[in-house]
C-alpha cells in the first residue's frame, strides 16, 4: 500500500489563557489520529501554533505594563509545557506573530485583491469609551438578534448558530470594562464571500469533506441565502499585522489565524529541508483540520474560500467535535470541574484522560461528558484491571528469561486478535475511537480469560511445570503486546513501557500480525497505578474558585467560621452617611509585581495596575500571609484616592483591602469574575 502524505492541524489556542480539560478534547483526539497514521507508515506532519493577535492581547499587555510580545511568549511556553505533559506531540508548534505568517498573509491578500473580492465600506462598530478602543467580537456580550438567547458573544450565537456583527447585538456590554459600548463609524475592508457561493456550495455538499450533519447545517443556515460579506480588517489600535495597502488598518484575527497553519508548516519545512508547496499546493497531500463545532463557520466557508482564491490545497477533511461537559453540566469553577491542564497533571497520569476521552469520542458532533465517577471506574477496570493486569501476572514468572523460540498453541487467540487489525484501523481512521476501545477491551477480556484458566501462579509451584509456565507467559505477553500496540495511539507511554519490557520496539501497525519469539523479558516495572477517589477530589478542590456569584455552591453554614466571635473581636465602627462612604474611591486593581521589602518584617512592595497606563506603588503589611509569587496577576480592591504616604522604603500610593486580625490571618479581598482593573467598587 502506498504511503499517504498527510498534513494535520488542530485549532490554534488563543494566547490569552491556559489550556484546560475542555481544550484537551481536541488536541488529544488529533494526537491519537496522527500517531495512528504514523504507525500505519504514512508520512504525517502535525502542526499547530499560538493564535496571538487581537484586542485581548493588546488590552492584557496594557494592563500588565508589558509588551504584547512578552505576553504571548510567556503563554506560548505555558502551552508547549502543558501539551507535552499530555503526550501531545506536534511536529511544529509556531506562532501567528511570525515572519512566515506575515509573508503568507501578504501573499494570500494579494491573490484575494487580484480576484476582485475586496470592497471597502463604512462600518458602525462598538467602541468602549472607558478603554478607548474598538471592541473585537469576543469583547462584546449581549442578546442574539435572531433567537434572543442572552449572554452571547459578538460574532455568532452558540445557541442557534447565527452570525452577526457586534453592533447587531441587543443590549451589548463590553467585557473589558462593563460599559455600554458606543456606536462609532470606521472604514473596514470586506471579502465578498457571495462571489464564491457556487464553489462553497459544491465543496461543502460533496459528501467528502464534512460530516453529514455539518454539511446539512451549512446548507440550511447559510448556503440557502446570500452569503454575507466577511469583515477582515480592524482599525488601530490593534495588535496584529498592518494591511500593506490600507495603512492604519489591521487584519482581523480570523484572517491571519488559519494562515498560521500554513506558516507553521513552513517553519517545519525549513527545519527539515522540505518545500512548502509539496504540502500546500500538491494534490497528493491530504490536509486534515480538527476543530470544535463553535468555529465551524470560519473553517468551512471563509477558510476554503481563501485557500481556493489563493491557489492552496483545500482541506481534504474537516473533523469537527462537540464540547466537553462534566457530570452533564458546563465546566464550573465553583465546583472545581473547570480544571486546568497543569492542575490535572499535578494529581493524575495523562494516560487516564487520554484513554477516557478516546472511550467517549466518536465521529459525530456529540458533546463528550466527563463523569468523574465513571472516569475512576473505567480507568481502573480497563487499563489497570484488564490491560496491564495481563503483563503484571505473566512477566514476573519469566523475568530475565526469553520467550519461547516458537509461538505456543493458544487456541487461536493471537490469530483472532491479529484479524481485528483492519477493523480497529478503520475505526481509528474514521475517528470512531469509542468503538475502537470497545474492540480492544474485548480482546483484553479474552486474554485475561486465558490467563485465568491457565493459572501460571499455581503451576510455577511445581518445578516440573516450568516449561508450561514459560509457554503460558509467552502467549500472555504476546497478547498483551497486541493490546499495547492497538492502544499505542492513545497510550504512547504504555507502548514505550511494553517495548522496554520485551526489548522490541513498537513501530508498525502490522506488528500485531507477528508474535514475538525468543526475545528476553526484562523485570516487570509498574506501568499504570490505580486512580483513587482522593486524587480526583484533590484535583477538583485545587480547581475550585468560590466567590459571591457562586455562593449557592459554598459549603453549608456550620463549616463557616462566622459566629459572633469575629464581631466581638472587632466591633462595628461608628455609623457613617452615604456621603461619607462615597469619598472613598475603591477600584479593582491587578498586581503586576510583588517583592519583599528586606528592611521590613511585615511589608511587601506591590505594583498595581488600575487599567490603561495607570499604575500605583503600594506597601502592604501582608508578608506573613502571602508569598510574592502567589500575588502576581491577582485582582484586588485598592483604595485609589488615599493620600500618598512617604515611607523610608518609598512612596505608598494607596492601600489594598483585606480582612483578618493580622499576621498570617490576613485575607485579601477580590472582586467577582469578570471585573477588570480600573472599575470602581460601588
Amino acid at each position: 500500500m502506498t504511503a499517504r502524505r498527510i498534513l494535520v492541524t488542530a485549532a490554534l489556542p488563543y494566547a490569552n489563557g491556559h489550556i484546560h480539560l475542555g481544550h484537551l478534547v481536541e488536541y488529544i483526539q488529533t494526537d491519537i489520529w496522527v500517531r495512528f497514521q504514523k504507525l500505519r507508515g504514512n508520512k504525517c506532519v502535525f502542526v499547530c501554533a499560538d493564535d496571538t493577535h487581537g484586542t485581548a492581547i493588546m488590552i492584557r499587555a496594557r494592563q500588565e505594563g508589558r509588551s504584547e510580545e512578552a505576553v504571548i511568549a510567556d503563554m506560548r511556553d505555558a502551552h508547549v509545557r502543558d501539551f507535552a505533559g499530555f503526550d501531545i506531540a506536534f511536529d511544529n508548534y509556531g506562532s501567528t506573530n511570525s515572519p512566515e505568517n506575515r509573508a503568507l498573509c501578504h501573499e494570500i491578500w494579494a491573490k484575494i485583491r487580484e480576484a476582485g473580492l475586496v470592497k471597502e465600506e463604512a462600518v458602525e462598530q462598538l467602541f468602549d469609551p472607558k478603554e478607548g478602543t474598538f471592541l473585537a467580537d469576543r469583547f462584546v456580550r449581549g442578546t442574539c438578534p435572531r433567537c434572543k438567547a442572552e449572554n452571547q458573544p459578538g460574532d455568532n450565537c452558540s445557541k442557534c448558530g447565527a452570525t452577526y456583527t457586534p453592533a447587531e447585538l441587543i443590549n451589548p456590554k463590553s467585557t473589558l470594562s462593563g460599559a455600554t459600548p458606543e456606536v462609532r463609524s470606521a472604514q473596514h475592508l470586506f471579502i465578498e464571500l457571495e462571489k464564491l457561493h457556487s464553489f462553497l456550495a459544491e465543496w461543502t455538499q460533496s459528501g467528502e469533506h464534512l460530516q453529514d450533519e455539518v454539511a446539512n447545517y451549512l446548507k440550511g443556515h447559510f448556503l440557502g441565502d446570500t452569503l454575507r460579506n466577511w469583515d477582515v480588517s480592524r482599525p488601530a489600535p490593534y495588535f496584529g499585522f498592518e494591511i500593506p495597502d490600507a495603512p492604519g488598518n489591521y487584519w482581523y484575527v480570523w484572517f491571519d489565524a488559519p494562515i498560521g497553519y500554513i506558516a507553521s508548516t513552513h517553519e517545519w519545512c525549513k527545519k527539515h529541508g522540505e518545500q512548502l508547496d509539496d504540502w500546500w499546493k500538491n494534490p497528493d497531500t491530504e490536509v486534515h483540520h480538527f476543530i470544535g463545532k463553535d468555529i465551524t463557520y470560519f473553517h468551512t466557508l471563509f477558510w476554503p474560500g481563501m485557500l481556493k482564491t489563493a491557489g492552496f490545497n483545500l482541506p481534504h477533511k474537516v473533523h469537527i467535535h462537540g464540547f466537553l461537559t462534566v457530570g452533564g453540566e458546563k465546566m464550573s469553577k465553583s465546583l472545581g470541574t473547570f480544571v486546568m491542564g497543569s492542575t490535572y497533571l499535578k494529581h493524575l497520569d495523562p494516560a487516564f484522560i487520554r484513554y477516557y476521552y478516546a472511550s467517549k469520542l466518536g465521529p459525530r458532533l456529540d458533546d463528550l461528558d466527563l463523569n468523574l465517577d465513571e472516569f475512576i471506574a473505567k480507568v481502573n477496570a480497563d487499563l489497570v484491571g484488564k490491560v496491564v493486569n495481563i503483563a503484571s501476572r505473566a512477566a514476573k514468572f519469566v523475568a530475565e528469561q526469553t520467550l519461547c523460540e516458537s509461538y505456543p498453541s493458544d487456541g487461536g487467540l493471537f490469530e483472532a486478535a491479529a484479524a481485528k487489525a483492519d477493523v480497529i484501523a478503520d475505526l481509528y481512521e474514521r475517528c470512531d475511537y469509542n468503538n475502537a476501545m470497545r474492540e480492544i477491551m474485548l480482546l483484553a477480556d479474552a486474554a485475561n480469560k486465558y490467563v485465568d484458566e491457565k493459572q501460571p501462579w499455581v503451576l510455577r509451584k511445581d518445578p516440573s511445570k516450568a516449561a508450561e509456565v514459560r509457554e503460558i507467559c509467552s502467549v500472555a505477553l504476546n497478547l498483551f503486546r497486541q493490546l499495547a500496540l492497538y492502544l499505542s495511539p492513545v497510550l504512547p507511554k504504555l507502548a514505550q513501557q511494553t517495548a522496554e519490557l520485551l526489548n522490541v520496539p513498537i513501530q508498525r501497525w502490522d506488528d500485531v500480525r507477528s508474535p514475538l519469539v525468543g526475545t528476553r523479558v526484562s523485570p516487570f516495572k509498574h506501568m499504570l497505578q490505580r486512580v483513587s477517589v482522593e486524587q480526583v477530589q484533590a484535583m477538583t478542590e485545587e480547581s475550585k474558585v468560590v466567590d459571591p456569584a457562586t455562593a449557592a455552591d459554598a459549603p453549608a453554614a456550620p463549616q463557616w467560621n462566622d459566629g459572633p466571635e469575629a464581631l466581638a473581636a472587632e466591633p462595628l465602627a461608628a455609623e457613617c452617611t452615604i456621603d461619607d462612604f462615597v469619598k472613598v474611591d475603591l477600584r479593582v486593581a491587578r498586581i503586576l509585581s510583588a517583592e519583599d521589602v528586606l528592611e521590613a518584617n511585615k511589608l511587601l512592595k506591590l505594583t498595581l495596575s488600575l487599567g490603561g497606563d495607570s499604575k500605583r506603588q503600594v506597601f502592604a503589611g501582608i508578608k506573613a500571609a502571602y508569598k510574592p509569587e502567589q500575588l502576581v496577576g491577582r485582582l484586588v480592591i485598592c483604595v485609589a484616592n488615599l493620600k500618598p504616604r512617604q515611607m523610608k522604603f518609598g512612596l505608598s500610593e494607596g492601600m489594598i483591602c483585606a480582612s483578618g486580625p493580622g499576621g498570617k490571618d490576613v485575607f485579601l479581598l477580590a472582586p467577582d469574575s469578570g471585573a477588570v482593573p480600573g472599575q470602581r467598587v460601588h
